[in-house]
């Protein structure tokens, strides 16, 4: 909000108490007009004076508006993440030349985003992410911004089409374009962009190779993003490998050949989604990496030691590859005691992937000091040996585990029940035998309905920030058998209560603790030897979806309260 300086006082033309340019307070009453503001958040847009109206900012010794802002209306006139503004953008935008800022991220905006911007020569910021603009951008939107730094055009089915010889006047710190169209050649218009922090080309329908002078141009390029396009190409070796990168998604693309020795200085990569080959760099070179996720490629090979030092790593994902071999055993997990409890001991990660590999061996000893692990998939590998009775104490953390189709056999280690945040349990398809353990009411994740900030949030919802906007999001898949099929989870895995022990050699009962764990979706006990009758109290199981007890031993009839509930049997 601005006051009346003493220089905008001896303005004759303007009231005492006035700052605003009468030019300036119709146009952007002209701008009013052709909006839709369903939560009345303009509403301050009348009288005078429009350097008090909300969302306004005007220069102190001019008089000019200089900035639009719609977040600050949000957070003063609703009370909800996005706007509701809608409408098109007038040509009479063109009139208020002092705008430095133009921030409507997030509304319902919608129609072309008028050529008259370009008529902005001071606009540095021109955020209009995440609207419903459509059309298209060209040379006469840009030719004269030489001030622009922060383009954000996301969330858009705006196309933008520049001449091959163009040349941007600009040299822009942030280009947010995802979901632009900006292909199907990779756009040369960026060649000159040299300064740019964090760039997001994603799902930009590309479908080009990536030129050489991309990897000089964005060499000092901190973020980015070019996922979920037709990306033909090769990840060099040495250009790579010399980025100051701390961010980088090539996910779904059409990307081959090995994976290089990565940027010394990056944190986060993801390669998901292409026909990368070979085996995982023999030198990682990136000691401070969190988040590798390379699921969905051709990988082989084993998994390099190097994993047993990258101390940072919080959210990895490997699965779908052809990766073999046992897990690396890591030297100072082999102290007489186990101690995970200090130092270099500990490790950070959350996320564990490993699901759908040829990895064998027994259950890594590397997961001793995993402290803080939430979600570990190990299904369909080869994985092999009796199940720790280690587990609950050194995984207290567990909210997800499938150890599915392997070689596991055994009886089911009593700990196991005393995992407190367990609520998803696969060991279907393992050699198990032995009877389930009595002590089921002790899973108390799966006695209460799981929460939207429960544990497995943390990931699915995994992303990095960047500035103010999420770019770099977790999108992987679990599958889940039920209901006779298997059904792919991304975002509702998170919700999902599941004991699956099927395909094993089980003996002995059903437990009566079982109508104990009322949140259960999912209970699949099929393809055992189990005898006896089947609990009464199974109905009291009131969440279950699917319940599968078929190809077993029991005897009896089946419970009354069974006949009460809609599932697959």
């Amino acid at each position: 909000m601005c006051w009346p300086s003493s220089s905008a006082q001896a303005v004759g033309a303007i009231p005492p108490s006035t700052l605003c340019i009468p030019r300036e307070r119709d146009a952007l009453l002209v701008f009013k007009a052709g909006l839709t503001d369903p939560d009345n958040l303009l509403s301050s847009w009348q009288g005078q004076d429009c350097c008090q109206w909300g969302g306004v900012q005007c220069s102190n010794p001019t008089g000019h508006v200089v900035k639009l802002d719609s977040y600050s209306l949000i957070g003063v006139g609703a009370d909800q993440p996005m706007g509701t503004i809608g409408g098109s953008l007038p040509d009479q935008m063109g009139l208020l030349s002092n705008l430095t800022v133009i921030d409507f991220n997030n509304n319902r905006l919608s129609g072309e985003i008028p050529s008259s911007i370009g008529a902005l020569t001071k606009l540095t910021d021109l955020r209009l992410g995440f609207n419903n603009f459509n059309g298209t951008i060209t040379e006469s939107h840009f030719g004269k911004l030489a001030n622009l730094r922060y383009l954000e055009l996301s969330g858009n089915s705006v196309a933008m089409v520049f001449q091959e010889s163009w040349v941007a006047p600009f040299k822009l710190q942030v280009a947010d374009l995802k979901s632009c169209r900006l292909g199907p050649k990779f756009p040369r218009w960026l060649r000159s962009q040299d300064s740019i922090i964090t760039l997001d080309i994603s799902n930009a329908s590309i479908a080009d190779s990536i030129p050489e002078w991309f990897w000089t141009t964005f060499s000092r390029t901190r973020n980015l993003v070019l996922t979920t396009n037709k990306i033909i190409s090769m990840l060099p070796t040495k250009l790579f490998q010399e980025m100051e990168a701390e961010t980088v998604d090539l996910g779904d693309n059409l990307l081959v050949g090995p994976i290089p020795k990565l940027p010394r200085k990056l944190k986060s990569l993801d390669l998901s989604r292409n026909n990368l080959s070979g085996p995982l760099p023999s030198d990682i070179g990136a000691p401070l990496l969190t988040t590798l996720i390379l699921f969905k490629n051709s990988l082989s090979g084993t998994i390099p030691h190097y994993f047993c030092h990258l101390e940072n790593l919080v959210f990895v994902d490997l699965s779908a590859n052809q990766l073999h071999g046992e897990f690396p055993v890591c030297e100072e997990q082999l102290e007489a005691d186990g101690s995970t409890s200090n130092g270099n001991n500990s490790s950070y990660i959350i996320m564990l992937n490993l699901n759908s590999n040829r990895l064998s061996g027994e259950l890594p000893i590397f997961l001793r000091k995993c402290q803080n692990l939430t979600f570990l998939d190990l299904g369909y590998n080869q994985f092999s040996g009796m199940l720790p009775t280690w587990i609950e104490e050194k995984l207290p953390s567990l909210s997800f585990l499938s150890l599915r189709s392997n070689l596991f056999y055994g009886h089911i280690p009593q700990q196991l029940t005393q995992m407190k945040s367990l609520q998803y349990l696969d060991l279907a398809c393992n050699n198990m035998s032995g009877t389930i353990p009595q002590s089921l009411a002790d899973f108390i994740a799966m006695a209460v309905a799981p929460r939207r900030d429960g544990p497995l949030s943390d990931i699915v919802g995994y992303d990095n920030a960047i500035g103010d906007a999420d770019v770099v999001s977790y999108t992987d898949s679990s599958l889940v058998v039920m209901k006779g099929q298997q059904l792919e989870f991304t975002h509702g895995i998170m919700y999902m209560v599941n004991f699956d022990l099927s395909c094993n050699s089980l003996t002995g009962h059903i437990p009566q603790e079982i109508g104990k764990l009322p949140a259960l979706k999912n209970l699949n006990l099929s393809w055992n030897h189990l005898s006896g009758v089947i609990p009464d109290n199974i109905g009291e199981v009131h969440s279950l979806e699917s319940l599968d007890l078929s190809h077993n031993e029991f005897g009896g009839e089946i419970p009354g309260s069974i006949a009460v509930h809609h599932w697959s049997t």
